[in-house]
């Protein structure tokens, strides 16, 4: 999805000139669409998957980057600097080097609001005193571990020379789509949904199986919190259902029936022959298929996966199966195939991107008022 290359790209056709500081991966990919990009330093630190407090580590991790990433900013000179939600160290690093920035949310907005339940829960704001009393009770349960990340993000900027309380961004990009956000009276000021920012990194053509039959694309969740062995439990319920299907994947799935096809290819073009998605829950595929009206089944696994698929169910552009049974799978998608209110709740979702603003005002105006 790499919602920076695709910002990249909005920069560049506005006018400005992007550079992209990112990893090994995406430097190739950026500077084949036109993008000046190069690695940052440093920037492949360790697998944190196991580290007994997360937190901790990545306001380490951030302490480390962004004393490398300055010296690099600061050759660069920038005007502005775009930081995704979860790179601290790039934010830091602009302190750094006084320029200011603005935070990209590649999903909803997720800040703790006194309005709604925690973010992850999954569940819809309260409604009525026990509704609200239950809200409060678990916003209390989150509020320790929060006020324990601000206090570590504050030790590590004192130590690398910054107070221990940041100004903050100058704005903030939220890129989603309106109907994957939960109004909330305290929705800040310096935030704008912006819409999806997303860029197809397959080049491949892959053909679904011929015939009319409905085709259900399946996308496995690629995160390492996603459901394990979906498009195989997948391809099993859909069996005898009469429909077509085509597994997006990086590498072809074996044994496939004659209804079938697997392999990488470019999603967009897949979700415009699509009758439903089955997928993982992630926000990147979901937008995908919710911006080209396309109703959802959704197996969400760890993560933000739980949150996103309740919103979109909530929507009503799609189910939830969990755990991912064949008999749970099957009869979600012949729901979904068989009741066209989905298919129109997607539609509905899709026409919300027109209330987004444009990143590129946002950012120019963000810019225009810092300085």
């Amino acid at each position: 999805m790499v919602p920076a290359i695709a910002l990249c790209l909005r920069f560049a056709e506005a006018g400005d000139t992007p550079i992209l500081l990112t990893g090994d991966r995406w430097v190739e990919a950026a500077a084949a669409e036109g993008i000046t990009a190069s690695r940052v330093t440093g920037l492949s630190l360790e697998d944190l998957k196991d580290v007994p407090d997360l937190g901790l580590a990545l306001c380490d991790q951030a302490g480390v980057l962004a004393t490398t990433l300055a010296p690099q900013l600061a050759a660069l000179r920038p005007d502005l600097v775009v930081c995704d939600v979860l790179a601290l160290g790039a934010s830091m690093a602009a302190e750094l080097v006084g320029v200011p920035w603005v935070q990209l949310s590649p999903h909803p907005l997720y800040e703790p609001s006194k309005w709604l339940p925690p973010m992850g829960s999954g569940l819809a704001a309260g409604t009525g005193v026990r509704g609200r009393l239950r809200d409060s009770v678990l916003r209390a349960f989150t509020a320790r571990s929060l006020r324990q990340g601000e206090r570590q993000r504050a030790v590590v900027r004192q130590r690398i020379g910054l107070p221990a309380a940041g100004p903050g961004p100058a704005a903030r990009l939220i890129a989603t789509l309106p109907a994957l956000e939960v109004p909330r009276p305290d929705w800040p000021r310096d935030a704008h949904v912006v819409g999806p920012l997303l860029w197809e990194a397959s080049r491949a053509t892959l053909s679904p199986p011929p015939g009319d039959a409905p085709l259900v694309m399946i996308a496995p969740s690629t995160a390492w919190t996603g459901a394990r062995g979906m498009a195989e439990t997948t391809l099993e319920a859909l069996r005898d259902m009469g429909v077509r299907a085509v597994v997006s994947s990086f590498a072809p799935v074996p044994d496939l029936p004659r209804w079938a096809r697997s392999g990488p290819g470019d999603q967009d073009a897949l979700l415009r022959q699509a009758a439903v998605l089955v997928c993982g829950g992630g926000h990147g595929m979901l937008v995908k298929a919710l911006r080209t009206a396309v109703p959802v089944v959704v197996v969400p696994g760890g993560g933000d996966q739980w949150e996103m698929a309740c919103r979109v169910s909530r929507q009503g552009s799609g189910l939830i199966v969990r755990p991912p049974t064949a008999e749970g799978l099957r009869n979600a998608v012949a729901r979904v195939l068989g009741d066209p209110g989905f298919a129109a709740a997607a539609a509905r979702a899709a026409g919300t991107i027109a209330d987004v603003r444009d990143p590129v005002e946002v950012c120019r105006t963000a810019l225009s008022l810092a300085r």
